[in-house]
């Protein structure tokens, strides 16, 4: 009998499963239960973009586009940096993906060989830890604070350099805390930077979803920092694309090009349907349709903000993403076991930070990606689930 334990190499059989999805998997067994745990838009995608996808098939539009993606969409999404984030590109610099998620996996094995390191500030998205196991590298954590806003500091990120740091990732808006860097904040981590050979690894996959004024600063906007830095975007959260699948990398040339020969291998090109709908989408004349969804987030968040104050659960007010942070340690209860616990009882999923990282053992994530009526239903059900706590 075949003993495949034994064909898999041991970093693939050692990889953690996703948090994330181990509650979203145990809610989906179970009758009448609230999900706040997947961080996916309740919307549909805009019209205007379904539409497109629609004629793009309607129209026989069903071969592969070149590898780098349709000329024309890599144009738009050059023209939608540069009028939202003031970010200049070129479309050699810019190659499509199928999801943010491929062009993170690209960017690692395009830079990260054995024993190189890559610095990923925590609580953060779930698979920048296992790419870099896969690649060979060594992930080194470096724990944000609440007190901080759970922002990167200079200090933390310049204890944390050693000659083989290679990628710094830099998951601002950030996915779990909601937290975001502003412009001081990037000027001192560009600072530390300079004068090393360290790429950013810069996911702004939630740049259009931020709160009160706090429009998003790209580190590449920094003077000096645009040349070491790889940009991951796309279309899943601002547009509610995600099952489109499209994603986009903005970068150095030579970086970009290499991305592009591995995807040209593994993946060929991302769908064309997708890429005709993602060129409507980056039009301005969609710019509203976005909007509308934020101001909507935002009415959501000032509510679990809220009721947190009323439950006297200590939160961090997020200013991105669609997530909230709450701290859940004074009810003494690992965030695991919490969590498992509020959803047998009463059949709410949220996720344990300590899903994201080490650091977020003490919290939990819940998405407000969620109706008002079905976010008030479930804090009533936190609120009698932590009274008997």
């Amino acid at each position: 009998m075949m003993d495949y334990n034994q064909l898999i190499p041991e970093r693939v059989r050692t990889l953690k499963p996703s948090g994330i999805r181990k509650f979203f998997d145990i809610a989906s067994t179970m009758d009448n239960v609230l999900s706040l745990s997947i961080g996916e838009p309740d919307f549909v995608t805009p019209w205007v973009v379904r539409d497109a996808g629609i004629d793009s098939l309607v129209r026989g539009r069903t071969f592969y586009t070149g590898n780098a993606g349709l000329i024309e969409l890599r144009k738009a999404i050059c023209e939608y940096n540069a009028r939202m984030f003031e970010l200049e590109y070129t479309p050699d610099q810019t190659l499509v993906t199928v999801g943010g998620s491929e062009a993170i996996d690209l960017c690692f094995r395009t830079l990260i060989g054995p024993g190189d390191e890559v610095i990923i500030p925590e609580p953060s998205f779930v698979c920048y830890e296992p790419i870099t196991q896969l690649c060979g590298g060594r992930p080194v954590s470096i724990r944000t604070k609440a007190e901080n806003e759970f922002r990167l500091t200079a200090e933390e990120l310049r204890a944390a350099i050693t000659p083989r740091t290679k990628i710094l990732v830099l998951p601002y808006p950030n996915n779990p805390t909601g937290a975001v860097m502003e412009r001081a904040d990037l000027e001192a981590i560009a600072a530390v930077l300079r004068g090393t050979n360290i790429l950013v690894l810069s996911d702004e996959l939630y740049a259009m979803l931020t709160y009160t004024g706090k429009r998003h600063v790209s580190i590449a906007n920094i003077a000096g920092m645009q040349e070491r830095t790889i940009i991951v975007g796309g279309f899943s959260k601002a547009y509610a694309m995600t099952g489109w699948r499209l994603g986009y990398a903005l970068g150095p040339k030579d970086i970009i090009k290499t991305m592009t020969k591995i995807h040209q291998f593994a993946i060929m090109s991302a769908p064309t349907m997708a890429q005709d709908a993602a060129i409507v989408a980056l039009q301005p004349e969609t710019d509203c349709a976005v909007q509308e969804m934020v101001e909507e987030y935002n009415m959501r968040r000032r509510l679990l903000l809220s009721r947190f104050r009323e439950m006297k659960i200590d939160c961090f007010e997020p200013l991105g993403a669609f997530y909230v942070f709450p701290s859940i340690a004074k009810y003494g209860l690992p965030s695991e076991e919490f969590c498992e616990r509020f959803l047998y009882d009463e059949h709410v999923a949220i996720v344990p930070g300590s899903a994201f990282g080490e650091s977020g053992e003490g919290f939990v994530r819940i998405s407000y990606a969620k109706s008002l009526r079905d976010i008030e239903t479930a804090m009533d059900r936190m609120e009698r689930f932590v009274s008997r706590l």
